[in-house]
C-alpha cells in the first residue's frame, strides 16, 4: 500500500517538474550574415526602450529597428554588415555578436534557414537510450 502511495506522489510531483532539455550548437559560421540582419531583443518592446538601450549602451547603435514579426516583436539589423554579410567593424563588435551562436541557451530556438549553425536537442528520453 505504501509503494502505491508513493507512486501516486511521485505522479503529481511529475506534472510540476519540466522536463529538462540541453541545447548543443554545432556547426560553423558561414558568413551568410543573416544574423547581422534578423535579430531579436528579448527585453525590447517599444522603440523608446531601445533608445534607451542605445543611450545606456553606446555600442548597440549599431543596430536599427528594421521591423516587426508577425507575432509583434521588433525585429534589429546591423548599420555594419557589407551586402557580402561580413562584418564593417570586425574587431569592435559587441560581446553578443562575438558569442553568437551562445553555446548554452535555456530556451527553444531557431537559427536562420541555411545557416551553418544547428542546434541539437537533447531530451530526457535521449539519456535512457544511451543507458540501454
Amino acid at each position: 500500500m505504501l509503494d502505491f502511495i508513493c507512486s501516486i506522489i511521485n505522479e503529481i510531483r511529475s506534472y510540476f517538474v519540466p522536463e529538462k532539455m540541453e541545447y548543443e550548437i554545432t556547426g560553423e559560421c558561414l558568413k551568410c550574415g543573416k544574423c547581422c540582419n534578423y535579430m531579436y531583443s528579448v527585453d525590447t518592446y517599444t522603440e523608446k526602450e531601445f533608445k534607451i538601450m542605445q543611450f545606456l549602451f553606446p555600442q548597440y547603435r549599431r543596430f536599427y529597428i528594421k521591423g516587426k514579426d508577425e507575432f509583434g516583436n521588433f525585429i534589429f539589423a546591423c548599420k555594419l554588415v557589407t551586402p557580402e554579410g561580413l562584418c564593417s567593424d570586425y574587431k569592435n563588435r559587441p560581446r553578443m555578436c562575438r558569442n553568437y551562436p551562445v553555446k548554452k541557451i535555456f530556451y527553444p530556438a531557431t537559427l536562420h534557414e541555411g545557416c551553418g549553425y544547428k542546434i541539437n536537442i537533447k531530451k530526457f528520453d535521449d539519456y535512457l537510450k544511451e543507458k540501454s
